[in-house]
């Protein structure tokens, strides 16, 4: 049992597959091991893992118990996907409120993460939109209904809680109106972190934006990317192709080198010719682009990736991420796929969620054992000195000592965590 990264395997004793909410407290009660709450398993690391304990599978809990389409207002249950939940409001001229770069993910994982998207600067994560969460503990014998005016404590410490504060049953939260399914984007050439800092303060009353920039060109080219900002328009629907490609079987590692990533990173510059491009299109090529190969992970071969995705506080952002592209050019290990963005100054409602004011990066890496570890822990020095911290959903390394100085909240947390519940990511982290 692994999680999207592949990276680390883990062994569970059993899988339970509850399909009602009558199932869970007997599971829960009945364990002699620990237990993991867990959905898709799109986390990129081990917190949807858990060795020599059970997982509760809810993918089957998908039940769609209301929705207001005057008010933009949801209740389902935690098993259901963002694009089963999608087929429903969009018709209705609705929304997401937050989405992450996968409609494959499932409400409770978005929760239990506390998910951010390329509109933080504007809404703020996930969490920011929940109303009201069911909670079913092993130490409460009835769903505990828990909000901003219920269980205060609770409810903030399930948003971003990773799981452990007990089984998300259901979630109501609101949505955003939006006049059809089509987008107006607009990309724009940058070089270099300040070009790119002029152009996301420009664009910065963008609902959506999002760059890419060039991991691995040095010299003149040096961080040479791609800004992309968008916005719902009204427009006539176009249909979209549903058509994706597979990737049936694990790449071999020489797929991805140094020569590959370098070829890959000019080819994606140079496909927007002009240095300012305006386009129309459906949502879903814009918000998630990688859905349209299935397995797209098996292409770093069978020994998995890593994704490093931290935030630096605005003022040492600059610093900190040239620094740590300059450590992958010393190391020789370039990212095919690198995510840069700005996080804005709502706060985040959970106890260990991961946004806070400042710059988000993204990075993938082929695991290639010592070197690839060495490297992110050197990553992790560089965020730390700059103010800032990596996030739970992605990791697979980072130190109990880094986790514990970048959570403070971790405390309170402990006197939360459901006693039944744990996970390959806490246990870790807590030694």
């Amino acid at each position: 049992m692994n999680s999207f990264g592949n990276y680390p395997h883990s062994h569970p004793n059993r899988v339970f597959r509850p399909g009602w909410q009558d199932e869970l407290l007997p599971i829960l009660q009945s364990s002699s091991d620990m237990i993991l709450p867990i959905g898709m398993r799109k986390s990129y690391g081990d917190s949807c893992l858990i060795n020599g304990g059970n997982l509760m599978d809810l993918t089957h809990m998908r039940k769609i118990h209301s929705f207001d389409p005057q008010k933009g207002i949801i209740c389902v249950e935690a098993g259901i996907t963002l694009k089963e939940i999608l087929a429903l409001i969009i018709p209705n001229g609705w929304f997401l409120p937050v989405s992450p770069g996968t409609q494959y993910i499932t409400i409770g994982g978005a929760i239990a993460n506390d998910i951010h998207g390329k509109n933080h600067h504007i809404a703020g994560s996930f969490g920011n939109h929940v109303l009201r969460i069911g909670l079913q503990r092993s130490d409460m014998d009835d769903v505990i209904i828990c909000s901003e005016d219920e269980f205060q404590d609770l409810f903030k410490a399930t948003i971003g809680g990773l799981g452990l504060t007990g089984i998300i049953v259901w979630a109501e939260f609101s949505l955003t109106r939006i006049p059809s399914a089509m987008m107006k984007t607009k990309t724009e050439r940058f070089i270099g972190y300040d070009e790119y800092c002029a152009i996301s303060q420009k664009e910065e009353t963008s609902t959506y934006s999002v760059s890419w920039f060039d991991s691995v060109s040095k010299g003149k080219k040096f961080m040479r990317g791609l800004f992309s900002s968008g916005e719902f328009i009204d427009h006539p629907h176009e249909e979209i192709s549903n058509t994706a490609l597979t990737i049936p079987i694990y790449a071999p590692d020489i797929l991805l080198n140094e020569l590959s990533i370098k070829a890959f990173n000019a080819l994606y510059f140079r496909k927007n010719l002009q240095s300012i491009s305006e386009n129309i299109h459906h949502y879903e090529p814009y918000f998630y682009p990688l859905d349209s190969v299935n397995n797209w992970n098996k292409l770093y071969g069978k020994r998995g990736f890593l994704q490093y995705q931290c935030v630096i506080p605005h003022n040492n952002a600059g610093d900190c991420i040239q620094e740590i592209v300059h450590c992958m050019h010393q190391e020789q290990l370039g990212s095919f796929l690198v995510v840069l963005k700005s996080f804005g100054t709502i706060p985040s409602r959970g106890l260990l969620s991961f946004p806070m004011p400042g710059m988000t990066l993204a990075l993938d890496f082929p695991m290639r054992g010592i070197k690839t570890l060495h490297m992110l822990s050197q990553f992790d020095e560089i965020v730390d000195q700059a103010g800032g911290r990596v996030y739970p959903a992605k990791d697979a390394r980072m130190t109990g000592e880094h986790f514990r100085t970048w959570y403070p909240g971790y405390e309170q947390m402990l006197t939360i965590k459901d006693p039944m519940i744990e996970s390959s990511f806490w246990k870790r982290v807590m030694q």
